[in-house]
């Protein structure tokens, strides 16, 4: 058993530096090298690590066991079916790629070779989300918003491959019934791809779920709302806390019902330090990972369908 797993970053921009960060401090990892394209970005970041700087990832074969690929989306397949033909494990930031196809052929070579393939939906490893989890009881309807300011990077795909699909993962994480229908809009505001999105599922058991997503928006919000027949949850993933309203005895019959809250501040993680050390001990323990290719792609096919659907029903914006 392997103690201690060589590791390297393919793409070290915004969020690959951060991977960096977080494998030079885990016991049982060591970071060799980091890799972008960009030579000057790699050999700032090698540099502060005392590692290794390239600039092409073909040239860690043999250096690492495992690697996080944290480059542009449209990228993640090629890079990622390098690897795991030469028998290296992998995390990749979501989506996993851009089709259902490609992310299915990862899965084929991840279990031929008997790797770990993870994908960094980083939601699952709030204490918020954790929490919700264990007030759950059979849930209605589920209302996800996710809002940000816009911001260059990540634009070459839409808001819902890059943002509404940490909600779409959560909620499937959720509701384990079949999707029956999705109704969806979107709108491009600030790029060529759309920028804010709605859409609606409904599940076979009943339980009908409304996300909206926007990168375009003058503020940050990250919460899910979740009504079931005894309780309402509010799950702010932000300041990571859970609200429980729940009905109480009317002093006024048959008046307004009195209504009960409970807000849960919860202790705070890092997450994306959780995410990466939940990949390693699953290479070390060979378990599967908790966030498995299986699951990355169910949430890549839901946002595609999502995408197809909104891409049919674009809103103009147009100034008058």
């Amino acid at each position: 058993m392997k103690k201690s797993i060589k590791c390297a970053v393919v793409g070290v921009g915004y969020l690959g530096k951060f991977h960096a960060d977080k494998y030079a401090v885990l016991p049982n990892a060591e970071l060799v090298a980091v890799c972008d394209s960009d030579e000057e970005r790699s050999k700032e970041i090698a540099t502060k690590y005392n590692i290794s700087a390239l600039s092409d990832y073909r040239d860690l074969v043999g250096k690492v066991d495992a690697v996080s690929i944290a480059a542009i989306t449209s990228a993640h397949y090629e890079i990622a079916k390098f690897f795991l033909e030469n028998k290296i494990h992998v995390l990749i930031e979501k989506p996993i790629t851009t089709s259902v196809e490609t992310a299915e052929e990862l899965q084929k070579i991840a279990k031929k070779n008997k790797l770990v393939i993870q994908v960094g939906q980083l939601e699952r490893f709030n204490p918020a989300f954790t929490a919700l989890k264990k007030h759950l009881n059979k849930p209605i309807f589920i209302e996800a918003v996710r809002l940000a300011p816009f911001k260059l990077r990540c634009t070459d795909v839409s808001v819902i491959l890059d943002s509404m699909i940490h909600d779409i993962d959560l909620i499937l994480n959720i509701i384990a019934a079949p999707i029956e229908n999705i109704y969806a809009y979107g709108a491009p505001v600030l790029s060529d791809k759309i920028d804010m999105a709605t859409a609606n599922i409904e599940f076979a058991n009943g339980c009908i779920a409304n996300i909206k997503a926007s990168r375009v928006s003058m503020q940050t919000k990250r919460k899910i709302q979740v009504f079931q027949s005894d309780s309402c949850l509010t799950c702010d993933l932000n300041d990571k806390s859970i609200t429980v309203y729940g009905k109480g005895q009317s002093k006024i019959k048959p008046y307004m019902p009195e209504i009960t809250s409970e807000k849960i501040s919860l202790e705070t993680n890092d997450a994306l330090y959780t995410e990466i050390e939940a990949f390693v001990n699953s290479i070390i323990k060979n378990t599967p990972p908790p966030v498995t290719a299986v699951e990355a792609t169910k949430a890549l096919q839901v946002a595609l369908e999502i995408e197809e659907i909104a891409t049919k029903h674009l809103l103009k914006l147009e100034a008058n």
